[in-house]
């Protein structure tokens, strides 16, 4: 048995990780989940599983649900708590599904005790990549993506040499507005931008895909799970999101991993790697789908897109400041603050302030972060 912990358990990936888990129940258990405030599904979850250890959001909350969880299960809580699901337990492998950069130090108190990780949560690389990377090699920790367009270049680099690499590319659905144009995103609503054409996402996550961010982050990321430039890191709308993201040799082949768009896939390959089991997906016929379309991404109508790039190449704190920024902005969007194209008004603002640090070691970055939201959130 494959004892796992689920941070972020309630959410999307969560909820779909502990849909394989319980398909497979033969092979896995799970020995932490940890929520925000959802109680109500985190306890379904916590009867169905009975984990060792449960975190919530807060101390309210955890008092809560004391009473209601199984005998056996220490309920926590906050920060604490997180880390005290990622890095307390048994399991061997900690799938990071929390949203934002609260997943950064949990992820790295699960690095340091060992755990393999099961990486669903872009900010922490975005955020610390660095720091990440470096304790992972240091205490010889994989880190086995689960976002599809990173399973995707994972799964054809399998046995291929890095040195005959010319490059990778990471497809873009284009999101909610995907053709629209910027004159007519001006009045766009918040149920708008949630009605994804493919994918079942959480709201953040949906936002992010629809302004572009979400690749923005995702181009972060794979500069830090793969070690390449950003020069050989590009991207490419694929409105049907069937290839996932493929890889290109100097001998000029293309190796590309396709499926029907499901995350239940790559969260499987990550728990089961180096194999590969029997998947409830639908399989992929390509008769039926007919046509694949492809564009090249325009960097004027997704500017969000070029930040990111330019805040991934500048390094330091930069990428900080990018993500703390949108968090923010798209709160602010979602509680109906500001307008859709405010939200890369915003984060093109916070950045012309950010005073980089090139090196920056935790606390730094935490304070970027702390300084970078306080600032998004008066503009």
């Amino acid at each position: 048995m494959k004892k796992i912990s689920v941070l972020g358990s309630t959410g999307s990936i969560g909820t779909q990780t502990l849909d394989v888990v319980a398909k497979h129940s033969d092979h896995f258990q799970i020995d932490g989940l940890a929520a925000g405030t959802n109680t109500a599904l985190l306890l379904d979850q916590v009867r169905q599983f009975k984990p060792r250890k449960v975190s919530v959001g807060s101390r309210e909350l955890a008092e809560q649900i004391k009473t209601e969880v199984p005998e056996g299960t220490e309920v926590f809580y906050g920060d604490q708590g997180l880390i005290e699901v990622a890095a307390g337990t048994d399991a061997e492998m900690v799938v990071t599904a929390v949203m934002g950069s609260l997943g950064l130090p949990s992820t790295l108190a699960a690095i340091e005790a060992g755990k393999t990780i099961g990486l669903a949560n872009k900010e922490t690389l975005v955020t610390a990549g660095h720091l990440v990377t470096a304790l992972a090699a240091k205490k010889g920790v994989k880190l086995l993506p689960i976002d599809s367009e990173h399973s995707a270049i994972f799964q054809c680099l399998n046995g291929e040499s890095r040195k005959d690499l010319a490059g990778i590319t990471l497809t873009a659905s284009g999101g909610s507005f995907r053709d629209r144009t910027r004159e007519e995103l001006k009045h766009v609503t918040v149920e708008d931008a949630l009605k994804h054409p493919n994918w079942s996402m959480g709201a953040k996550i949906t936002i992010d895909s629809a302004t572009m961010v979400n690749k923005g982050l995702e181009v972060i990321e794979a500069h830090w799970l793969f070690g390449l430039p950003y020069e050989q890191i590009n991207v490419l709308q694929h409105p049907e999101s069937i290839i996932h993201s493929f890889v290109e040799f100097k001998d000029t082949s293309i190796i590309a991993q396709l499926g029907n768009p499901d995350m239940r896939v790559p969260i499987q390959y990550a728990l089961t790697y180096p194999e590969r089991w029997e998947s409830p997906s639908q399989r992929l016929s390509l008769a039926e789908v007919g046509r694949l379309n492809f564009r090249e991404m325009d960097f004027e109508r997704f500017p969000c897109l070029r930040l990111a790039y330019d805040c991934g190449k500048m390094g330091g704190t930069a990428t900080t400041a990018f993500n703390a920024a949108n968090e923010v902005a798209v709160a602010r969007f979602l509680r109906r603050e500001i307008s859709f194209l405010q939200i890369e008004d915003i984060i093109e603002r916070v950045l012309d302030q950010h005073h980089n640090i090139s090196e920056p070691e935790l606390a730094e970055i935490e304070a970027c972060d702390k300084r970078t939201r306080e600032t998004a959130a008066k503009l």
